[in-house]
């Protein structure tokens, strides 16, 4: 199965409850009734609230008459409006990001617990290699020895090497222990996968920042790229997640796993939106290359 079916697979009960609720719609006259039945079942697809706004606004104001009751009018509609806020976050691939910037090319992976960060890392350093670049991964998660354990697995199976300490040793010093290997050892990228944190944990934040610093004293502008992860299963709260992250340590990219299967894929729309961070990375199964950039107008043809 290709990507782009795949993708278009997952995102079949998102299409479903988006499209499903449209073609309800066409065909029948636009009653405040009807327009709010629409709105509603919109915005439970979690495409935003404002997003789902501007398409109604557009629907009340300029779909008139025969153009209404057709398909191309309304989903067409919808579709630009998509695509009008996915457009500016699809910018530079991490590929792209580690061939114009520093080695080595510092990547820091964040997110809360669950959403699949060490598969991503390993994912990532798996499709680095195949592309000819060296990554050092770096066990950066201490607080649970099968974090580390898992790691360690993923890398042997990829056969690039691993960074680690004891189980409760600080993350700080695993992280500049890394980054000494890295340079040392002529490493390209820099992996470092940490522990997953509540967002909503003050000390846990601070734990990050404290990470960023010791990056920083490189004085190259480490972390090139401050990459979250997010569950796009859990809808409005990954938006959560994404705004506390931000706020914390300064998001740089996006990678959104786990849009096989849920009917809430909208919420990449939403995030985009709402913080205009670049969207680099989306995932839709196990695989290794389950895992690919993101394309704006590929994911929106998946979803209408």
């Amino acid at each position: 199965m290709g990507w782009l079916q795949k993708l278009s697979e997952g995102l079949s009960k998102t299409r479903t409850t988006v499209t499903g609720q449209l073609d309800r719609w066409l065909g029948r006259t636009p009653d405040p009734a009807l327009l709010e039945d629409l709105e509603s079942a919109l915005i439970s697809s979690d495409l935003g609230v404002h997003v789902v706004q501007k398409f109604m606004d557009h629907v009340k104001n300029e779909v008139r008459g025969a153009e209404a009751a057709t398909d191309n009018g309304v989903k067409s509609a919808l579709r630009r409006t998509v695509l009008d806020v996915l457009w500016p976050v699809q910018t530079q691939s991490i590929t792209e990001l580690i061939e114009k910037g520093p080695k080595p090319f510092v990547i820091l992976i964040v997110g809360v617990n669950g959403v699949g960060k060490t598969t991503t890392v390993a994912k990532l350093a798996q499709r680095l290699v195949a592309q000819g670049s060296r990554p050092l991964l770096v066990a950066a998660d201490t607080f649970r020895a099968a974090a580390i354990e898992q790691l360690q697995v993923w890398a042997e199976r990829i056969g690039v090497e691993v960074i680690r300490h004891r189980p409760g040793a600080d993350p700080a010093a695993v992280v500049y222990d890394g980054m000494t290997a890295a340079k040392a050892r002529g490493a390209d990228v820099l992996l470092i996968d940490t522990a997953g944190r509540l967002h909503t944990k003050v000390n846990l934040m601070e734990e990050l920042r404290k990470v960023k610093r010791v990056l920083a004293q490189d004085g190259s502008g480490a972390p090139h790229e401050v990459l979250l992860v997010l569950d796009a299963s859990v809808g409005q709260n990954a938006l959560s997640q994404a705004r506390q992250f931000h706020e914390a340590v300064g998001v740089t990219g996006l990678a959104l796993t786990k849009l096989d299967g849920t009917a809430r894929g909208g919420i990449v729309v939403a995030i985009a939106d709402a913080l205009k961070i670049p969207v680099r990375l989306i995932g839709v199964g196990e695989a290794v290359e389950d895992l690919q950039d993101f394309n704006a107008e590929a994911f929106v043809d998946a979803l209408f």
